[in-house]
């Protein structure tokens, strides 16, 4: 009999901690090999941890709502025979886990020789992506809303975590399966633990040293005031943000009559080749924008703050922007400009469907060069969309409403959409941005020649 410390394995793509959601075991409890123990959730994805071991839970070392470094120790088990034993079980588990996410299509992360490995099986089937609501328009059924009534619209406002998909990730016993300084864990009490720096634009507002309105200063609250904690998607999208403040970026807007795009994608619905793909205003935004970066790669660069240099990507991993019920994520589509229409909307579907159910994997989570998101989807005219750091560029798609416009010398309703470019001034000027927005304009007020089957 021996104790074995299993610590919070490394769960890829440069995540370096996680929130401890939920134990699935107590102390005592006799666990078998691959179990789900725990729960936990990293910035991009609810968790389930199972156990690299058969024996008896000695010691949970963590409480829920605690952060927790990889590395930290997770759990203690009482375990039969010697190292030798457990390394076979280890490599047992590997092979389990593999073949079970063959069969769940979900991936599963194990570590060798201290390593990361991903496997993933197949990919699930999806129904829905984002889209712009088109007030009034004449468009196929089902793209007018991105919200809708099904379990991929109402669903990733409300859904709980317990309704959410998880990953399955195994984990191996290898030289940093452990940390020989242990990692410091985070409490998550439900009270400040260290003091917030409140960001405010320099010689605007109240002095540093005043306190916010309704803030007393003296550490005391408001009756009938609650606060929590922000944990998981929440608190990294907050530091993001923050981020993204230093950032000198400038917004410039664009409205374009894009009744031909409302018309091209009713009449692709019709086509054998989209018939049953999800075709979106989303869809031909997208290409659009692809298209455009041929003519401004630069808006696909970023900025290297460590080094002073503008770096640009080998290709377009294209993010989309997707509200799920556990706050804002950005998974991105790699190689997007490579992609014809059809399976550029494959994609959108397919990606936005894992987002919301929290099965987007690591690897689509990072590694983004340029941004779309919609705000057109809660009816909202237009936005000035925030750049996700290491970013250049984010264009936003405001709500297509019908407006009077002139159209051939005459003022007729037309479905009308404005756009929105963020973009960092540090990688590209004013000319470069315009161009861009202008481009994408262009090609969506007559979208026929250039959007058909490209």
């Amino acid at each position: 009999m021996s104790v074995e410390e299993f610590a919070l394995p490394d769960l890829g793509e440069g995540l370096t901690e996680s929130d401890l959601v939920a134990w699935r075991v107590t102390v005592g409890d006799a666990v078998e090999l691959n179990q789900i123990i725990a729960e936990v959730e990293t910035a991009k994805a609810l968790v389930e941890v199972p156990s690299p071991y058969a024996g008896v839970v000695r010691e949970l070392h963590a409480e829920p709502g605690e952060t927790l470094e990889v590395g930290a120790p997770l759990m203690s088990f009482e375990v039969d025979g010697d190292g030798a034993d457990d390394e076979a079980l280890v490599a047992e588990a590997v092979g389990v886990g593999a073949a079970r996410a063959e069969a769940s299509g979900r991936p599963v992360v194990g570590h060798e020789n201290g390593r990361p490995i991903v496997r993933s099986g197949s990919t699930a089937t999806v129904t829905d992506a984002v889209d712009v609501p088109v007030a009034g328009a004449d468009v196929a059924d089902g793209d007018d809303v991105a919200r809708d009534d099904g379990p991929d619209g109402d669903a990733d406002r409300h859904a709980g975590p317990a309704e959410e998909e998880r990953h399955e990730v195994l984990v191996g016993r290898g030289p940093k399966a452990r940390s020989a300084k242990r990692p410091q864990r985070k409490p998550r009490t439900g009270r400040l633990t260290e003091p917030v720096a409140w960001v405010r634009p320099h010689g605007v507002g109240r002095g540093a040293s005043e306190p916010e309105q309704g803030d007393r200063g003296d550490g005391t609250r408001d009756e009938g005031e609650t606060r929590e904690l922000a944990t998981g998607v929440r608190r990294r999208t907050a530091e993001a943000m923050v981020r993204s403040a230093a950032v000198p970026q400038v917004t410039e807007f664009l409205t374009v009559d894009v009744t031909r795009s409302i018309r091209l994608l009713k009449r692709l619905a019709e086509t054998k080749e989209f018939r049953d793909r999800r075709l979106t205003v989303l869809t031909l935004a997208a290409k659009a924008l692809s298209l455009g970066l041929a003519q401004t790669p630069e808006a696909n660069s970023r900025w290297d703050d460590a080094t002073g240099e503008i770096v640009t990507p080998a290709g377009v991993n294209l993010g989309i922007a997707v509200a799920t019920s556990r706050g804002l994520v950005v998974p991105n589509i790699r190689d997007a400009s490579t992609l014809r229409m059809p399976e550029l909307a494959d994609a959108l579907t397919s990606l936005a469907e894992r987002a919301r159910a929290g099965r987007a994997t690591p690897a689509e989570l990072t590694g983004g060069t340029i941004t779309i998101t919609n705000v057109g989807v809660f009816g909202v005219d237009a936005g000035t969309p925030l750049l996700n750091p290491g970013e250049t560029a984010i264009l936003a798609l405001g709500a297509v409403n019908r407006r009077p416009w002139e159209h051939n010398g005459a003022v007729r309703l037309r479905q009308v959409m404005t756009l929105s470019l963020t973009f960092d001034h540090r990688v590209i000027d004013g000319e470069q941005g315009s161009r861009l927005l202008r481009d994408v304009g262009r090609i969506l007020a007559d979208p026929a020649s250039t959007l058909a089957l490209a």
